[in-house]
């Protein structure tokens, strides 16, 4: 987006040099960075760096309205309700896709949103190295309002652990070494300091839970919860899991229950130009005539599925829960990445994190996505290069 940084950075690319890099990434922990990571960063100017803090903060506004719990009540499932719901998400993300507005000009559109975790320690270590294998400018930084590696490591930890001791805080997770986000729940190991727990090797004691290290029990009193509920509902667990819905000695963070409210969930909600029009089907008293302008998506799935892309009449007919499905206006993703072949997409995801205690959330990192596909997301873009897992370079103010 920056098209003298664009020229500098792909004419100094080699594949050699790619190699070299991936190679570093892998080697802090082999076999555990499963997704394609793309061959460049995206490089985001001042004035488009703005446009989406601005957007993040105009939906942090609807977010810390008084009555946004009563709001989203209904969108938590009742196999989903977890006691101990505190008043805040401790983590925030929010999807901006870089489009095109009607003048021509780049504009962020809100993809999605979430008040779940996603990859904030893997992120330390991709942006360190690639900062050692490619030539950035010095005045271009993946974090933000003025974070660096020193400070956001300690809040990152200060946000998770809370006021216990780092053995009493778990990162929570079903059959961990199995996700394909894996890398982050090792990394976060080796800067936050907490073990990763698997559900399946939780224990409880009467209302409190334990897991054991090395043969010695450890009580757990916060979770840094990683669980996905539509992903946990899917699994065949083993006899004697235990059910995580029920009212234990814990505290969350987040709570289970912001990833339903901090979510698909919320758009319609909201109003804004960095939002497109959204509404629950259920409102959708007539089918618009320009179907082929918007996109069905179920309020409760993950990672792309089940979404509609190419909507038709027979689709919405097909639904037989509309309150549980949202139709939201499609945007016109900008061809923005130069690459060797065709231009990429992107997708930005801005991290915000909540701390007790304060009355709203701070951005502090990002994540990026490339895509060649009709879908962001590794999934969609097989057999694809300059696609994939990134991050986005801000110019500093």
């Amino acid at each position: 987006m920056v098209p003298e940084i664009r020229k500098a950075f792909n004419a100094a690319f080699t594949p050699e040099k790619y190699q070299a890099y991936l190679k570093a990434l892998n080697a802090v922990h082999p076999g555990d960075l499963e997704f394609r990571v793309a061959e460049t960063p995206i490089f985001i100017d001042k004035a488009f760096k703005h446009k989406v803090l601005d957007a993040c903060e105009s939906i942090v506004d609807v977010i810390v309205q008084p009555d946004f719990k009563t709001l989203t009540d209904n969108a938590i499932p009742e196999n989903a309700r977890v006691s101990h719901e505190n008043a805040f998400s401790h983590f925030i993300a929010f999807d901006f896709g870089i489009c095109i507005d009607d003048e021509g000009n780049y504009t962020p559109q809100l993809i999605e949103m979430q008040g779940f975790p996603t990859l904030f320690a893997y992120q330390i270590l991709h942006t360190e190295i690639t900062r050692q294998y490619f030539p950035l400018p010095a005045n271009y930084d993946s974090y933000l309002s003025g974070f660096t590696k020193e400070t956001y490591i300690p809040f990152l930890k200060e946000v998770i652990i809370g006021n216990h001791q780092p053995e009493n805080v778990i990162l929570l997770e079903i059959y961990p070494e199995k996700q394909k986000t894996r890398i982050d729940f090792k990394c976060t190991e080796d800067y936050v300091g907490i073990k990763t727990v698997c559900l399946t090797k939780l224990k409880a004691d009467g209302n409190n839970l334990y897991y054991e290290n090395d043969g010695q029990r450890i009580n757990v009193e916060r979770i840094y919860n990683r669980l996905i509920f539509d992903d946990l509902q899917q699994q065949n667990l083993p006899e004697g899991t235990i059910d995580i819905t029920k009212d234990w000695n814990v505290e969350w963070c987040p709570h289970p229950a912001w990833f339903y409210r901090i979510s698909k969930f919320t758009l319609p909600l909201i109003r804004s130009p960095y939002v497109p029009e959204t509404r629950y089907l259920s409102d959708v008293k007539e089918t618009p005539a320009n179907l082929e302008d918007y996109v069905l998506k179920p309020l409760f799935s993950f990672a792309g599925q089940g979404v509609v892309i190419d909507v038709t009449p027979a689709d919405i007919a097909a639904i037989k829960d509309p309150q549980n499905w949202i139709l939201q206006r499609k945007v016109k993703y900008a061809d923005v990445i130069l690459t060797p072949d065709i231009p990429a997409k992107a997708e930005i995801r801005i991290f915000y994190f909540w701390k007790e205690g304060e009355a709203r959330p701070v951005a502090t990192q990002n994540l990026a996505r490339l895509s060649k596909g009709k879908m962001i997301g590794v999934r969609y873009n097989a057999d694809k290069e300059w696609v994939g897992g990134s991050l986005a370079y801000f110019e500093k103010d």
